[in-house]
């Protein structure tokens, strides 16, 4: 018995694969919806009214009552800018630090013919499974005189090798023709790191990049341990305190303690928005170079 097909834009195509491509967009759909449900209702309730948003504790398609109000006294919060301040500051210190000393260290470990090699690897890898722990990372930041110092979420994360290994991978997809006629003309490692093997991973670095990026956004863990000053806390700190440590930080230092109580609600929703937006305006411009710097060096002829 023949199988039965189907005839759709031209192409005859089995009942089976029809019935999968069905199936399988409907639950894509679905994955869809619930992702982006819970965005969209933050969305929403940042730009309504505080009290519609009290008294609507269900589902939420669109803003009640709208007012921006949320984000106006947010901007106006000290603590708020301060935490901005922060982060920009942290990243602008720790990204151009990660790229230097990721370059360095995927070049060493994409060298050939190195003294030790093996055994400084072995030894870089074994750091990336164990650590000194909780408490002498503590002290050692303390002995350092890094305690309460905005050098304490940029020097200890110097470095992934993690992110590392992914440069390696990259620079050992460089030709070693281009290479060995750099030494062949004089050139130092330096000359070759930085003429022709860092202007031919650039979409590497452009992922690694974000990947940095992101991970110092998005850090608290290490503030929280090592930042006692609330005026030095980055952004993210100052999220988790609003939205989970009752407002304590959200009512220091505000003019108005009426006013700042009567948007508590929605303030909070406004700045997970102020919050998450910046880091999500980065991807379009780096999302030609990701799929490319992640892949590159993966498939070899």
């Amino acid at each position: 018995m023949s199988e039965f097909r189907i005839k759709i834009n031209g192409r005859r195509r089995s009942v089976g694969d029809v019935s999968f491509d069905v199936i399988n967009t409907c639950i894509m759909i679905g994955l869809i919806i619930v992702t982006f449900y819970p965005i969209w209702y933050v969305v929403c309730a940042s730009f309504s009214a505080a009290s519609a948003v009290t008294q609507n504790p269900g589902k939420l398609w669109w803003p009640v009552n709208f007012d921006a109000g949320a984000y106006e006294k947010a901007f106006q919060h000290p603590l708020i800018l301060s935490g901005f301040r922060n982060i920009l500051c942290i990243l602008g210190l720790s990204l151009p630090l990660n790229l230097v000393m990721t370059l360095l260290c995927g070049y060493f470990m994409a060298s050939k013919n190195v003294f030790f090699k093996k055994w400084i690897m072995m030894f870089l890898m074994f750091t990336m499974f164990f650590s000194g722990g909780l408490i002498p990372s503590y002290l050692n930041q303390k002995s350092l005189g890094l305690y309460n110092n905005i050098w304490a979420l940029v020097i200890p994360g110097a470095l992934s090798i993690y992110n590392a290994i992914i440069c390696k991978t990259a620079i050992e997809a460089v030709p070693d023709s281009l290479i060995e006629s750099a030494y062949m003309d004089g050139a130092s490692d330096v000359t070759v790191l930085v003429k022709i093997v860092t202007p031919l991973i650039k979409p590497t670095l452009a992922v690694l990049t974000l990947y940095y990026g992101v991970g110092h956004w998005n850090g608290w863990f290490g503030a929280s341990l090592y930042i006692t000053d609330n005026d030095k806390l980055p952004i993210q700190n100052i999220l988790r305190a609003i939205l989970i440590a009752n407002d304590t930080l959200l009512n220091q230092g505000a003019a108005s303690m009426d006013v700042m109580n009567t948007y508590a609600e929605t303030i909070k929703y406004a700045v997970i928005v102020i919050s998450t937006v910046p880091i999500l305006c980065i991807y379009p411009f780096l999302q030609k170079y990701f799929v490319k710097g992640v892949m590159i060096g993966a498939v070899k002829g």
